[in-house]
C-alpha cells in the first residue's frame, strides 16, 4: 500500500524538491543583505534624477589669462640654465612666458532658492569677465557674482529670481555613511544635465586642496566639468559640492561637505565674504614621543609650537609647548580639526580652551579674533599667502638641491605667482628665493607671514631674494 502511494505521488515529491534547491539556489535580489534592510542597488534614480535635473545649471566662463610665452623667453632667457625647469616637477602643465588669451570653461552649479542664488565652486568663477548660466530647461542668463571663499573653493552667483526656479533641498553630510548610494548631476566635458551614480567611498579625506580639507570621496563618476554640481543622497538631497578629482585616478571624485559648505554660502549672501575666528598660534600634531614628552595621557590634542605675539592666544595666556585638548568642551584630535573649530567660531568670541601644560591640565579663556586670509599664515608645507599672490614653501636641503641653491641656504622659495597680483607686477618670479622682508631675515614660511602682516596695508613691502642666474634682487611692493 506505502509502495502505491509512493509511487502516485513521487512526479509531485520530485517536483517540489527541485522547487527547494532552485529556490536556494536564487538570490534573494538586489535590495537584500545579510541584514535583510539595506539596498545594494537603488532603484528609483531616474525618478530621483527627473525631481532633481531643473535645480542644476551648466556654468560657462571666460576670462583675460595673463602669463608667460614666448616673449618672457626671449627676454628673459633661461632662469634656470640648460637645467630642465624644476617647477615642471610640481606643475606637469607648467608653460613658461607671459601671454594673454581669452580662457573658456566649464562648470555646473545648483538653484538654493527662488531668489536665484547658485552655489558653484570658487575655481569655476575665479577671474571671469563674463558668466553665462544655462538651466536645464535651455534658458540662459548672465550671472553676478556674490561672494568667493578661495579657502574653501565656494562660491556664491546670482541669476534674475524667478517662480519657475527649482531650488534643491539641503541634506545632513555628517549622517550620511561610507557605503551609501549618492548621486552625482554635473556637465562633464561640456554633456549638461549628466547624471552618475556611485557609494560615498570614505569621508574626512584630505588631499592638500587647502587649509579646511574635509571631502567626502566617492565613486560616482566626476569629470572637469561637474565641479560645482551637486551630490545627492536617495532622497535628492545635498549633501556634497563636487569639487575635485585626482587625475592619475580613476574612479575617484571628491566633494566638499554641505554641512561645512551651509554657514560660508550664509555668510557670502549676508555679507558678501567670509570672517573666521583667528587664534595665533602654529600648530602641529602629537607623536606618541610628543604626548610621553609632554606629559599627555589622552589620544588626542594639538601642540603648539609657535605663538605669535599680541594675538588672541598670546593675550589669552597660551604658551609654545601647551597641548590643546579641548575647544568649547569638544575634544581636539588634530590640527586640522583644531584650525576648523577655530575658523568656525565667531569674531570676537570669549573661547574656553583647555590645554595640558607641565604634565596638568589648565582652562583658559580666550578672545578670538578675525582671520586675516591676506596673510594667513602657513605651514612649513607651503601655501598661499593672499593677495600678494605668493605660494610659497620653506627651503629644505632637497628642494634646494633642486633648484640650485646651496643646500645649507635658507630662505622661503617662491613656488607660483599668481598672474596679475601684487608680486607678479613686482617681478616676483618662481624660483626666487626670499631671504628677507623689509630687512628681517625670514627663514620659514611662518616667517615671512609674520613679518608681512607687520606691515601696514598701504605701506611699502620691500623682498630681499636671490634669483637663479641672476645674484640678488629686490622686489617692492604695497601691502
Amino acid at each position: 500500500m506505502h509502495r502505491t502511494i509512493l509511487k502516485h505521488h513521487a512526479p509531485n515529491i520530485v517536483m517540489w524538491i527541485a522547487l527547494l534547491f532552485l529556490t536556494a539556489a536564487i538570490p534573494a535580489g538586489p535590495a537584500a543583505a545579510e541584514n535583510g534592510d539595506t539596498q545594494l542597488v537603488p532603484m528609483n534614480i531616474h525618478k530621483l534624477a527627473e525631481r532633481v535635473r531643473p535645480a542644476v545649471v551648466n556654468i560657462r566662463t571666460v576670462k583675460t589669462v595673463s602669463g608667460g610665452g614666448r616673449v618672457f623667453r626671449h627676454f628673459y632667457g633661461k632662469p634656470f640654465g640648460d637645467r630642465e625647469n624644476p617647477f615642471k616637477d610640481f606643475f606637469p602643465f607648467f608653460d613658461e612666458g607671459p601671454h594673454d588669451f581669452k580662457q573658456r570653461s566649464l562648470g555646473s552649479g545648483f538653484i538654493i532658492d527662488r531668489e536665484g542664488y547658485i552655489v558653484t565652486n570658487n575655481h569655476v568663477i575665479d577671474g571671469a569677465d563674463q558668466i553665462k548660466v544655462r538651466l536645464a530647461n535651455e534658458k540662459e542668463f548672465d550671472a553676478e557674482v556674490i561672494g568667493r571663499d578661495p579657502n574653501t573653493d565656494l562660491a556664491l552667483i546670482r541669476i534674475a529670481p524667478s517662480k519657475d526656479l527649482v531650488a534643491l533641498e539641503t541634506g545632513d553630510s555628517e549622517r550620511i555613511e561610507v557605503g551609501e548610494w549618492v548621486v552625482a548631476i554635473g556637465s562633464p566635458f561640456g554633456l549638461e544635465q549628466t547624471v552618475t551614480a556611485g557609494i560615498v567611498s570614505a569621508k574626512g579625506r584630505v588631499i592638500g586642496a587647502g587649509p579646511y580639507d574635509d571631502f567626502i570621496q566617492t565613486d560616482a563618476s566626476i569629470n572637469p566639468g561637474n565641479s560645482g554640481g551637486p551630490l545627492l543622497d536617495m532622497k535628492g538631497r545635498v549633501v556634497g559640492i563636487n569639487t575635485a578629482i585626482i587625475a592619475s585616478g580613476q574612479g575617484i571624485g571628491f566633494a566638499i561637505p554641505i554641512n561645512m559648505a551651509t554657514g560660508i554660502i550664509q555668510q557670502l549672501k549676508s555679507s558678501g565674504e567670509v570672517t573666521r575666528g583667528w587664534l595665533g598660534v602654529g600648530i602641529q600634531d602629537l607623536t606618541d614621543e610628543l604626548k610621553e614628552y609632554y606629559g599627555v595621557d589622552a589620544d588626542s590634542g594639538v601642540l603648539i609650537s609657535q605663538v605669535y605675539e599680541g594675538d588672541p592666544a598670546d593675550k589669552g595666556g597660551i604658551r609654545v609647548g601647551d597641548v590643546v585638548i579641548e575647544v568649547d568642551g569638544t575634544k581636539v584630535d588634530s590640527s586640522r580639526e583644531l584650525s576648523a573649530m577655530i575658523a568656525g567660531l565667531p569674531v570676537g568670541k570669549k573661547t574656553a580652551i583647555t590645554v595640558v601644560r607641565d604634565g596638568r591640565e589648565k582652562n583658559l579663556k580666550v578672545t578670538l579674533g578675525k582671520r586675516d586670509d591676506d596673510v594667513a599664515r602657513a605651514d612649513a608645507g607651503g601655501r598661499n599667502d593672499g593677495r600678494l599672490g605668493l605660494d610659497l614653501r620653506t627651503l629644505d636641503p632637497e628642494t634646494a638641491q633642486r633648484f640650485g641653491y646651496d643646500a645649507d641656504e635658507s630662505g622661503v622659495l617662491v613656488v607660483d605667482v599668481a598672474s596679475g597680483s601684487k608680486a607678479a607686477e613686482a617681478e616676483v618670479r618662481q624660483g626666487d628665493l626670499i631671504i628677507e622682508v623689509n630687512r628681517k631675515k625670514v627663514d620659514s614660511v611662518e616667517a615671512f607671514q609674520k613679518a608681512v602682516s607687520r606691515i601696514q596695508k598701504g605701506e611699502e613691502i620691500q623682498l630681499l631674494m636671490k634669483r637663479p642666474r641672476s645674484g640678488f634682487v629686490v622686489a617692492k611692493m604695497t601691502r
